[in-house]
């Protein structure tokens, strides 16, 4: 195997507390948060005093200062463990990077410093029941009224946190005439009349992840809580663009962490369970599939981390995050799908790990651009035509 090099003593070091914060918090507590369909909020406080939320904002905003490397770091051990509820990498190193690049002064005294400490938990709202990938097709408009505030109405699907959040930056049409040109992002807090939010969405996996529908029914949103302020209306979907990358990456970081726990696992159990008298591990073709699905692996874990490398130096590129999201996300599922049959029945069984990898591995290839997209925005960025 290759030494991964990315990462310092003082990664490492954090890893180790990470863990330990994992152990005692999370692990005793992580199927009953299945069950009940989300995370209880007092973790995102105890997340929060022990610094793991928005480590790579500011110190004069509440984080630590860090480098990107910490989160993922973090991101890295809870895909490890199958903690799929935790939605600390969208809170952190989504929503909370928006407010930090784009937003005002006084926007980011008001809101990042609440995200860090879990105060506030931060959701952003893009995706709709009928525009998903494509986000110049939202349908979500904000108005400008006389008074210079917005009428929001809407509505938005799928949304990450959205049950619990306190803040919602929401993607919208301020100029529905203007096309992408025409979109913003506002910051819509709890509370908001107007704004309700659906019932938590069942999915296949993810399932201690709270995710919701969310509601606008003319929802008056102030000047002030445009996104960036009046400089920054009708660049929503530059803003978008430009942090997509970063979003696809953590993507793929998951997923390459995901499978090699899974292979790791299955290594452990091929060794253990008899088949005809003997290890399934010791039969060629458990031994064979679990070297192809080895070396791919290693493969694409030397990619995401030249990728991550890329993003210290604020070099990763749009087609080159593009890859990275659809190559792992693909092989994730394919490494979940050879596991669980490796498993045999016991693969099938909820109270297997790698069942419930399986599960959370499959919208991988959908959320942050489906693959298909994925693959458009690479051939764009060779050069190739397209409708």
């Amino acid at each position: 195997m290759i030494e991964r090099t990315l990462f310092n003593a003082d990664h490492e070091a954090f890893r180790d507390s990470l863990k330990r914060f994992m152990d005692k918090e999370i692990a005793p507590h992580h199927d009953a948060w299945e069950e009940q369909g989300f995370v209880d909020r007092d973790n995102w406080r105890k997340a929060g005093e022990q610094g793991l939320l928005c480590m790579t904002l500011p110190e004069a905003y509440g984080g630590s200062g860090v480098d990107k490397l910490y989160s993922v770091v973090q991101m890295e051990e809870l895909a490890r463990a199958g903690f799929s509820g935790i939605g600390w990498g969208l809170h952190s190193e989504i929503v909370a990077p928006y407010i930090l690049h784009y937003g005002t002064e006084a926007q980011k005294q008001r809101y990042l410093p609440q995200l860090a400490s879990g105060e506030m938990v931060g959701a952003i709202a893009m995706s709709e029941p009928a525009a998903g990938s494509d986000l110049q097709g939202i349908k979500t408009t904000a108005i400008q009224q006389g008074d210079g505030s917005y009428l929001l109405n809407g509505s938005k699907t799928f949304i990450t946190n959205g049950w619990h959040a306190d803040l919602v930056i929401v993607v919208a049409k301020t100029n529905p005439a203007a096309g992408a040109k025409g979109t913003s992002l506002l910051l819509v807090e709890r509370g908001m009349p107007g704004f309700e939010k659906g019932k938590r969405l069942k999915k296949l996996g993810l399932k201690a992840q709270d995710t919701s529908e969310l509601f606008f029914d003319q929802v008056r949103v102030s000047a002030e809580n445009l996104l960036g302020g009046e400089a920054y209306e009708g660049k929503g979907f530059i803003c978008l663009m430009e942090q997509l990358p970063w979003e696809r990456l953590q993507i793929a970081i998951g997923a390459i962490a995901a499978a090699q726990a899974a292979i790791d696992d299955t290594v452990a159990y091929v060794k253990e369970r008899q088949v005809f008298g003997q290890a399934v591990a010791n039969y060629q073709h458990t031994r064979y599939t679990l070297a192809e699905l080895q070396t791919e692996v290693q493969v694409a874990q030397v990619f995401v981390d030249k990728c991550c490398s890329l993003v210290l130096d604020n070099k990763l590129d749009t087609s080159t995050a593009s890859m990275a999201k659809y190559w792992c996300s693909d092989l994730q599922c394919k490494v979940m799908d050879a596991c669980v049959q490796l498993h045999g029945g016991y693969g099938y069984m909820w109270e297997y790990p790698i069942t419930r990898a399986y599960a959370d591995a499959r919208v991988q290839r959908i959320y942050g651009g489906t693959n298909e997209i994925m693959k458009e925005v690479i051939a764009r960025g060779m050069g190739l035509p397209g409708r």
